[in-house]
């Protein structure tokens, strides 16, 4: 079984969420938001999202200190925009990667969360999917229909089946960030 990936973005619902996190029989929701909190959808921010998650029968984790997508660290950043290759180097980075691959390995059945709700515009594909798939470790991304669809299909919404053909930075999607600023919420 994949570590799954889901976000809650736009309109899906607490109880669509957790729905489907149920549904993909997931067991621990591990939040990679910076700053787990929402000024815009207050269910979603890490207290009350604790409470729901256990009375689900799911276990929160809150990783964002390692695998947030806006690191606290001034050097992962290139004129001001995150830099994932950087990130990538950091030890609290990969203390964070392995930690979710020695959950994997062990048999749990993990959904990392973020705000944004499609994966190809989130942090928790372009760095931590790429950073598990490199490991050989798979990631399922939960999309915006709620189906799962794999992170090789998710690298091919990116870069639009480029794959270094024509860009050699579309093998490593740190470049992408480059063009990204922050939005309001973290993604």
């Amino acid at each position: 079984m994949p570590i799954l990936t889901i976000g809650y973005g736009g309109d899906r619902s607490a109880e669509e969420f957790f729905r489907l996190l149920i549904h993909y029989g997931v067991k621990y929701l591990v939040d990679v938001r910076t700053r787990p909190y929402s000024n815009f959808r207050p269910e979603f921010c890490r207290e009350p999202l604790e409470e729901i998650a256990r009375a689900g029968g799911l276990v929160y984790v809150f990783m964002g200190d390692a695998l947030g997508g806006r690191p606290e660290d001034p050097t992962c950043y290139t004129d001001h925009a995150v830099d994932y290759a950087k990130m990538r180097e950091r030890d609290w980075f990969i203390r964070g990667i392995d930690r979710l691959e020695t959950g994997w390995r062990a048999g749990h059945r993990l959904a990392v969360m973020c705000a944004e709700l499609d994966p190809e515009r989130c942090h928790r594909s372009k760095l931590i999917g790429e950073a598990l798939a490199a490991r050989g470790v798979p990631v399922g991304h939960i999309d915006a229909d709620g189906d799962v669809i794999t992170h090789a299909a998710v690298v091919e919404r990116i870069t639009r089946g480029q794959n270094g053909l024509f860009d050699p930075r579309a093998t490593d999607l740190a470049w992408e960030v480059s063009v990204e600023r922050e939005l309001g919420e973290e993604h």
